[in-house]
């Protein structure tokens, strides 16, 4: 079975790498153009400084993750700002995830550390400028 499904887990974690980073952009995009709009969400009304940085940094890092330029840094700074996330806007509600509906960032926290220390993979920038070899497992 690890013939089977290990045969294809770089084409998968490229596949996995791509979709989080695109709906991590869409936070972003979200925060700073209202695009997609948020269903039931009422309009108007300018967002504070610190929702803008993090809109940015959505926005920007997880186009990059996307199609995987300079994924370890970018990574890391995504997966510190979905930790800053955390910390300050869910975990003073309650002390689980699944309680303060912080389940999502602490989700992308992880996933972009993973990233970070994984680099982009095949299917990405990085790869095709040379600029990390692709992590490769084996049995």
């Amino acid at each position: 079975m690890a013939e089977l499904i290990g045969r294809f887990s770089a084409q998968v974690f490229a596949i996995l790498r791509i979709v989080t980073g695109l709906m991590f952009a869409m936070h972003g995009s979200q925060k700073l153009l209202q695009f997609p709009p948020q269903s039931g969400a009422g309009g108007g009304g300018g967002l504070p400084p610190m929702m803008i940085v993090a809109g940015v940094i959505e926005l920007v890092c997880g186009l990059l993750i996307a199609v995987g330029f300079f994924t370890g840094i970018v990574a890391l700074l995504a997966s510190g700002e979905m930790a800053v996330a955390y910390f300050t806007v869910h975990a003073h509600n309650a002390f689980w995830p699944i309680q303060n509906q912080g389940e999502l960032a602490v989700v992308y926290c992880f996933l972009w550390l993973f990233v970070a220390a994984h680099g982009a993979g095949i299917w990405s920038l990085d790869n095709a400028l040379g600029r990390r070899t692709p992590v490769v497992t084996t049995v």
